[in-house]
């Protein structure tokens, strides 16, 4: 029998007391604000009067969670009744243990809806830390969709106090994860701890008394938890992440200045945070007295202003961009704590003649230097003139992807690896380790071509085996097969758009190719796929200060990590190429409005940082480039790379790893389709950046296994349920669940299948109508489950049905508006055929059924009467709040029920997903039925507060 909830609750209460925590009794609110008197007392040593604390209740409740998470790290100013003036700490940041800790259970907060919370850490009385449980062998996601519930619905209730929340912790017992109070957050960022080697700690006692502890838990909410400015949201670091802070931290503070291990490098696979990493480390940093500056040194211009934008938006004005050199020395020269730079302008800083009078004076001032992707320009002469210029310098490197003997370049005669230019690896956390942490996907990696011993799908007529001339590699007709692949499989890989592909190709010249062919069938209506490149437009000589300097404008020039084509193919760009890439610009201005150009170099890197846009808000479907976007682009929405192009070693990780950043369940790996023989070169970076055998763990596994899997599952299938009908004859909750995991498993697997070229339906055991009957009775399951008339909680409430594998997009409340505020945008023709459109949406998509008959009224009274589509959402939620709060009193009325005690009969469903049994039902009628129209009635009241609140509350 699973162990109940309650008993996993009050084990885990007697294990938080163990580790410090005083057990506090607290029912409710008026409780927990007169704790927190006495602790806010307590901790700050001092004795407050009722309207002092009046004050600071008036001083706490203010804002959203944003808000709160400031104050709470700010000190109160108090002017007290005899005049003298105090200051209050809400909580100790600088030294974390020295706080007050207690715990309690079950407090009551009654917002829109009675919620009743698990367990809750007090800090100094404030409620910083909620634990929500459930028992084991339930799914963890039902506990994080509670507290989304209770965020929507009690959180800012009255004083608003658990607004002041930092960290949730969700558990049943067997799995444990955590993550910030962010009301943006889905089930996906949600993490695993782990010990520094990488071993997860999920089971909930060992959890509790490695990360609650009460110290840990202080210092990752007093440290590792960033407060975004760009989206106002909190930001807790992952485990991996803590790790690599504390070790460059520990470095820092305890090896000689001129020790013999001072330096030292992080080694976190592509993809899992680094800038947030890193970010991290230098906030710290520039807190240390003894450091007279930390410089965060970046190898490409495009890469300053990223990393710049992306460090401002955890911290507003924590970093002012270097637009030139001269603006770089004025920052070493002034009071400015943190930098952010380039490694060209860095070098001219120290070795122009009119800079060296300014920046003399710091040559043995400790500076702590962060190089984010070590693994590219750091190993010629510019690394070892900025070590030699700054005699107390200490040097961290951040790479995805190490240089290693095996992966080196010659330079000199020698090859320089990243362990002889920093030293000690502090952290290491490799692609394998990111993928079972679900924090990466897995590749797909398909080889397209004419290979031996080989039927498919790909079985393109282009020679892959033994091309190893230019004159094969550029012939016409070889690119234009490959054109016409990329357009008939595109959408397949894409999932009809719902992403974006990028395609690399070895050098400019094939570039021009390609793009020249893709745009002419498109003026023959072969396609309508939206095609954007950006490529070097200027030649070498431009480059001055530094063998070392890799411009944006001068990328495609240079040869990528040692891994693209031989460097003597990169000629000198033509003029011809130079007009080429102006009439590919003059393209995209057609087609999104814009006016850039390549004639003059700022206008031509707004279309750079644009097209990154685009591509990030799928507004390009290709994005065709040589060298650039392959390294230090981030986009979630990106899941397929096609590759005519050389690769290996870290070029290749880094580049397939465009595509497989975590978005939501549909994407469930990155595509890489191959039209060059890359196979021994991705067995080979594999087996170097994790380990010869993780193969399996990174890439998908071939069709066939994916074909047989859904075989067995369907046989297996056919043993609960060997007909459609016999679906209906499930006897129990068990064996409906048995029934609904077994769908799942083969609609996950065949989410996996449908992005394959060598896809056919016929392929499948089963045929295509029985999955579709089956996919049925299925969704009938998901209805009936959100709508049971049982009176006990059904353990398919614990279900998650997956149902976005099944639409096409995850289509709710927040995907109409999203819609909605687009219909002011065109012609009259224009907004009725999207009214239409959404119409027909509403009508197909099951969670929006019951809100269909609302949504339309809005489109129909309420949208006309706005102006702006940023006034969409608020005038819809006014609307939503209107019609939820007249249909509540219609509900009372027609059933001739108390609305008050209606309203508590809704908050306690919402809390334990109980339907109101017989007795609660009778205390709200006001008339009561005869005897045999009891029971009828019941059911009927029943069915009208479930549909109450899937209409007005669920998926809003």
């Amino acid at each position: 029998m699973p162990q109940p909830e309650a008993e996993l609750e009050n084990k885990l209460i007697d294990a938080l007391v163990k580790q410090g925590y005083s057990f506090v009794n607290i029912g409710n609110e008026t409780d927990l604000v007169a704790n927190l008197k006495t602790q806010i007392e307590k901790h700050n040593g001092v004795s407050l009067t009722q309207k002092e604390f009046g004050q600071v209740m008036v001083h706490l409740n203010k804002g959203n969670i944003w808000d709160r998470a400031k104050i709470l790290r700010d000190k109160m100013q108090l002017t007290k009744e005899d005049g003298t003036s105090v200051y209050l700490e809400f909580i100790n940041q600088e030294f974390w243990c020295q706080n007050q800790y207690q715990v309690c259970s079950q407090i009551k907060n009654e917002g829109d809806y009675k919620n009743r919370y698990d367990v809750t850490i007090l800090i100094n009385g404030l409620p910083l830390c909620q634990i929500e449980l459930k028992r084991r062998g339930l799914e963890l996601k039902e506990a994080f969709n509670q507290t989304h519930r209770y965020q929507r619905h009690s959180y800012s209730a009255n004083y608003g106090l658990f607004q002041y929340i930092q960290v949730f912790v969700i558990s049943n017992g067997v799995n444990t994860k955590y993550y910030s109070n962010n009301l943006k957050q889905n089930f996906k960022q949600t993490f695993y701890w782990s010990d520094k080697n990488n071993k997860l700690i999920t089971d909930l006692f060992a959890f509790t008394d490695d990360f609650l502890e009460p110290c840990h838990l202080s210092k990752m909410i007093t440290r590792y938890i960033v407060l975004s400015e760009k989206d106002s949201t909190l930001m807790v670091l992952r485990p991996y992440q803590y790790f690599a802070v504390e070790a460059i931290l520990d470095r820092v503070k305890n090896t000689p200045a001129n020790g013999p291990t001072k330096n030292g490098y992080i080694w976190h696979t592509t993809g899992s945070g680094k800038t947030l990493t890193s970010f991290k480390a230098s906030q710290i940093l520039v807190t240390n007295p003894n450091i007279h500056k930390v410089v965060f040194v970046v190898d490409r211009k495009d890469l300053d202003y990223q990393t710049t934008k992306e460090f401002n938006s955890f911290s507003d004005g924590s970093v002012d961009g270097t637009d030139n050199t001269q603006k770089l020395v004025e920052q070493f020269t002034n009071d400015t704590k943190l930098i952010v730079t380039t490694i060209q302008k860095l070098n001219t800083a120290i070795s122009k003649i009119r800079h060296l009078s300014q920046m003399e004076k710091l040559k043995d001032k400790r500076i702590v230097f962060i190089f984010d992707e070590c693994h590219r320009t750091q190993f010629g002469e510019t690394h070892a003139r900025i070590k030699s210029y700054f005699t107390n310098n200490q040097m961290f490197g951040f790479t995805g992807t190490p240089i290693f003997e095996q992966n080196a370049a010659s330079l000199d005669g020698r090859k320089r690896t990243t362990k002889e230019l920093f030293e000690e690896c502090l952290h290491k956390y490799v692609i394998t380790d990111a993928i079972k942490d679900e924090n990466v996907l897995k590749f797909s990696v398909e080889y397209v071509g004419r290979y031996r011993q080989k039927e498919s799908q790909n079985e393109l007529d282009i020679e892959v085996e033994g091309i190893d001339t230019q004159e094969l590699l550029e012939s016409p007709k070889r690119l234009e097969k490959i054109a016409d692949y990329i357009i008939v499989h595109h959408d397949q890989k894409t999932h009809s758009r719902a992403y974006t592909a990028m395609f690399c190709v070895g050098s400019v010249d094939i570039l021009t190719q390609y793009y020249d062919i893709f745009a002419k069938k498109k003026l023959e209506g072969k396609h309508n796929l939206r095609i954007a490149t950006v490529f070097s437009y200027v030649a070498n000589e431009d480059v001055k200060d530094s063998n070392d300097n890799i411009e944006l404008d001068e990328l495609d020039n240079f040869d990528f990590n040692k891994v693209a084509e031989p460097e003597e193919k990169y000629q000198k760009l033509s003029l011809h190429n130079r007009d080429k890439l102006e009439k590919y610009i003059g393209d995209y201005n057609k087609m999104f409005g814009t006016k850039h150009t390549t004639k003059d170099s700022q206008s031509f890197y707004n279309y750079y940082n644009e097209i990154s846009k685009r591509v990030k808000n799928k507004e390009i479907d290709i994005l065709l480039v040589v060298n650039m976007f392959l390294t230090g682009f981030d986009s979630k929405t990106l899941n397929t790379l096609f590759v005519d192009k050389n690769l290996k070693y870290h070029g290749l990780i880094q580049a397939f790893s465009r595509t497989n950043r975590i978005l939501d369940d549909k994407k469930s790996h990155g595509n890489i389709v191959c039209f060059r023989n890359l196979k021994n070169a991705t067995d080979d970076a594999i087996a170097l950046f994790s380990n010869k055998n993780a193969k399996e763990d990174i890439i998908l596994k071939p069709y066939g296994d994916y074909i047989s899997r859904f075989n067995e599952v369907y046989a297996e299938l056919l043993k609960i349920t060997p007909t459609v009908d016999s679906v209906n004859d499930l006897a129990s909750e068990d064996d409906i669940l048995e029934f609904v995991q077994k769908f799942r498993e083969l609609i996950r697997i065949k989410n996996t299948l449908s992005t394959f070229a060598d896809y056919e339906e016929q392929d499948l055991v089963m045929p295509s109508q029985d999955f579709e009957d089956y996919k049925s009775k299925y969704l009938d399951i998901h209805d009936r489950a959100k709508i049971s008339a049982k009176e006990k909680v059904s353990i398919l409430n614990d279900v998650d049905f997956e149902l976005e594998l099944i639409h096409r997009d995850e289509v709710n409340v927040a995907y109409i508006l999203m819609l909605l505020a687009k219909l002011n945008i065109g012609t009259t023709e224009d907004l009725e055929k999207k009214k239409r459109e959404i119409k027909e949406l509403l009508e197909g998509q099951i969670q929006l059924r019951s809100k269909k008959i609302l949504i339309e009224k809005f489109i129909n009274e309420n949208l006309p009467n706005i102006t702006e589509a940023d006034q969409v959402e608020g005038q819809f939620e006014e609307f939503w709040s209107l019609e939820r709060a007249n249909a509540l009193i219609t509900l009372s009325k027609a059933e001739n029920l108390d609305l008050t005690k209606l309203q508590e009969v809704i908050a306690e469903y919402l809390f334990s997903q109980k339907l109101p049994l017989v007795n609660e039902i009778r205390p709200m009628l006001t008339v009561m039925p005869g005897l045999k129209d009891r029971n009828t009635t019941f059911t009927r009241i029943k069915d009208k507060i479930l549909g109450f609140i899937e209409t007005f509350i669920e998926g809003v």
